[in-house]
């Protein structure tokens, strides 16, 4: 007699879905997410050697381009190190659904300082420093959070090992006729 195990049929993603057509069409969505940053978008930053980046006036447009409705929300600021920190959460409405989702993100600037001087001794601070760096660290975190939604956004813009992004439903209602459990129909 042999020993052996059942075999266990994985389920298809098909089958695990609410509903084909918004798989669809969100993978549409991902698929636009996930296109190259045009070249002329990208810059060097000012900086960080070998850090490429989207201005942030970029991410709002493409923000609202794709999602229409979105918004910030600031979750917390503070200091660190020689720094300021900002922690966001950006708030973005699904076109398909019209669920309401969100990605955190957060970013950092340090404090200019007079020359020489250091962050820790504040009479060293310059007199604009925080209002300079506390919206630029605001700005980095947004475009930290933006950067999840996908390649557009800059996801993989310092990554030196990336994939390609691959729907995973098939195209099912772009055919005038489909199948509906063995049975042909027809779409308009």
């Amino acid at each position: 007699m042999e020993n052996s195990k059942p075999v266990k049929v994985l389920p298809k993603l098909e089958d695990l879905h609410h509903d084909l057509q918004i798989a669809f069409k969100q993978d549409q969505l991902n698929l636009l997410l996930n296109q190259p940053v045009p070249n002329t978008w990208i810059k060097e930053h000012p900086f960080a050697k070998n850090v490429r980046y989207i201005p942030i006036e970029k991410i709002e447009f493409l923000l609202t381009k794709i999602f229409q409705n979105w918004r910030v929300e600031i979750l917390s600021e503070g200091q660190l190190f020689n720094s300021v920190y900002c922690k966001v959460r950006l708030h973005y409405q699904n076109p398909l659904t019209g669920d309401w989702s969100f990605h955190d993100g957060i970013g950092a600037v340090g404090v200019q300082t007079d020359a020489g001087k250091s962050a820790s001794d504040l009479g060293a601070i310059k007199q604009d420093a925080i209002m300079k760096a506390l919206p630029a660290a605001e700005s980095y975190a947004i475009k930290d959070a933006a950067e999840k939604l996908g390649e557009l956004f800059g996801k993989n813009l310092n990554r030196k090992e990336t994939l390609a992004f691959q729907g995973a439903y098939e195209n099912r209602w772009s055919n005038p006729k489909k199948e509906l459990n063995g049975a042909a129909i027809t779409t308009n």
